[in-house]
């Protein structure tokens, strides 16, 4: 039977009492603006850049953050916000593309610069004002503008400046309403976290209340309340978001939670046997095993495409999830990892000028007649909160701290075609990959270390013989929050081992390479 297809978020709405939105204008570091003032303990949300001031007025936040943007202010179709909310008598602080907009609106003058400015740059404070208090007279920030405010209304006073950028910081004088030209929320700027902190406590006047224990002691009634005496089906993936979820759920509901792996021939070496074990003997839930392995391959047969990959993934997701879910009585709610990023990557959050990143499994492909309610508990958090989530809710290290793995699993590793060949290379490969990382003792350093099988033969010599096989690509992240990342600098002779072990055990491949991309540009996932 066909049944109501609305997402259900287990965030409930008074765990949020202080809340500052970011106003979104197609900054791809929305998203991180948002983690960096969770980290304030106040909670955060991305919003369309053209809320109307009724609906602010109506969620009554603390204060709004503009985030930057690819466009020009001045640019015919640029997006632009009301200008009611700078006199709406809340703090807002315009960031790049953020900050022009509020000087452009309030009388400024905004224009191209000959000398661009992208990269480190070396800031003035000219006045220690409530925004930019407790910051050296000289610091580092990073500046990404083509466009700067060539002029303010009498009614700004600046605040700081750098060598092609006499107005870098900004505070009106008589509206709360300020600027800075640079990303105060990227690692690039040491002092941001001290500028988004004086004003999200300082200038919103915040509490610093929001904690992820309130979100679990007020998650779970929720949850109760909204599933009744109704079953829910968690998939399981063997990833920190599905364990997550399914712990929550477990306290919540306890018998009433059907857990489903679907064995899609997408996870990682010995995965589905790993996922068993935990969650009949540690959690002792109702877990049904779907072999679905054939289904899927058939699925993405002659499929390179990385979008179209994951939209049939997700479809014979849902679609194996309701022949299985036919055999549980009483089974109405499909609970998912859906988390914050992926929802704004997907382009689901804020329906604005952001571009789709890529769709996931989670978020995307699902059919219009899904026969099951989406529960997702976790869509409001970022990873590092969920890891933290899971270590409360009592999960055990290992599942807690497991690299992060695509809802897509190895089919998004696999370049090109997904052949049940090509996937079995690469499983060795990645697994070889996490063994030398575990046995360097760098697993919990690295963020997340995997193989990628790349559409690209070479030529090699293997015994004295002429080879013309695969290359495969190793890829190690360090990051805080997945939404930035930087590659790992692996030591020289544990790159050596990775390539030997690769090249020497998996049939078919003879040659290795190692991926220096930080994202951006790049993401973290090749596809």
């Amino acid at each position: 039977m066909a049944m109501d297809t609305a997402v259900v978020s287990a965030l409930p709405q008074d765990i949020a009492a202080e809340k500052i939105l970011v106003l979104d204008f197609g900054a791809q570091y929305a998203q991180l603006i948002a983690r960096r003032v969770r980290e304030q303990n106040v909670y955060c949300e991305i919003v369309r850049h053209d809320i109307t001031p009724a609906r602010i007025r109506e969620i009554a936040p603390k204060g709004l953050i503009l985030s930057g943007g690819p466009r020009s202010v001045y640019e015919k179709g640029a997006p632009h916000c009301d200008p009611e909310i700078f006199r709406l008598g809340i703090p807002v602080l315009g960031i790049c593309y953020g900050m022009q907009l509020a000087c452009e609106v309030l009388g400024g003058l905004v224009d191209s610069f000959p000398a661009r400015e992208f990269g480190r740059a070396r800031c003035q404070i000219t006045s220690d004002d409530d925004l930019l208090a407790g910051l050296p007279h000289e610091t580092e920030v990073w500046m990404s503008h083509g466009d700067q405010v060539m002029r303010v209304s009498d009614d700004f006073r600046a605040l700081a400046a750098t060598a092609t950028c006499p107005i870098t910081a900004v505070k009106h004088k008589s509206l709360p309403v300020y600027g800075v030209q640079f990303h105060p929320e990227v690692t690039h700027t040491p002092q941001g976290r001290q500028v988004l902190a004086n004003f999200v406590r300082a200038i919103c006047g915040t509490g610093g209340s929001w904690q992820l224990g309130d979100f679990a002691e007020q998650a779970i009634p929720a949850i109760q309340k909204r599933v009744g005496d109704r079953r829910v089906i968690c998939g399981l993936s063997g990833g920190v978001d599905s364990s997550v979820v399914a712990a929550l759920l477990y306290q919540a509901i306890g018998p009433r939670l059907s857990c489903i792996l679907v064995d899609n021939g997408l996870l990682r070496k010995d995965e589905a046997e790993a996922v068993i074990r935990e969650f009949s003997g540690h959690f002792h839930t109702d877990l049904h095993v779907v072999k679905a392995e054939d289904r899927f391959l058939a699925a993405l047969a002659g499929v390179r495409d990385p979008q179209e990959k994951r939209r049939r993934i997700g479809r014979v997701f849902i679609e194996c999830f309701a022949d299985e879910a036919a055999k549980i009585e009483g089974a109405e709610f499909l609970a998912q990892g859906t988390l914050y990023p992926d929802v704004i990557e997907s382009g689901a959050a804020v329906d604005g000028p952001a571009a789709t990143i890529k769709l996931h499994h989670n978020v995307g492909g699902l059919p219009e007649d899904l026969s099951f309610q989406l529960i997702e508990p976790l869509r409001d958090l970022f990873k590092d909160e969920v890891r933290r989530l899971g270590a409360q809710l009592g999960l055990p290290e290992e599942i807690v701290w497991r690299h992060p793995f695509p809802g897509p699993g190895l089919a998004v590793r696999c370049l090109g075609e997904v052949t049940r060949d090509r996937l079995a290379r690469l499983r060795e490969a990645d697994a070889i990959v996490v063994h030398e990382i575990r046995a360097a003792g760098l697993y919990r350093q690295t963020s997340q270390s995997f193989a990628v099988l790349l559409p690209v033969q070479s030529v090699g010599v293997m015994g004295d013989a002429r080879t013309y096989e695969d290359a495969v690509a190793v890829r190690s992240i360090d990051s805080e929050d997945f939404m930035t990342a930087d590659w790992s600098r692996l030591p020289f002779d544990l790159l050596a081992r990775i390539s030997t072990r690769i090249i020497n055990e998996v049939k078919g491949v003879n040659r290795v390479v190692y991926d220096i991309s930080s994202k951006p540009p790049a993401t973290i996932e090749w596809e």
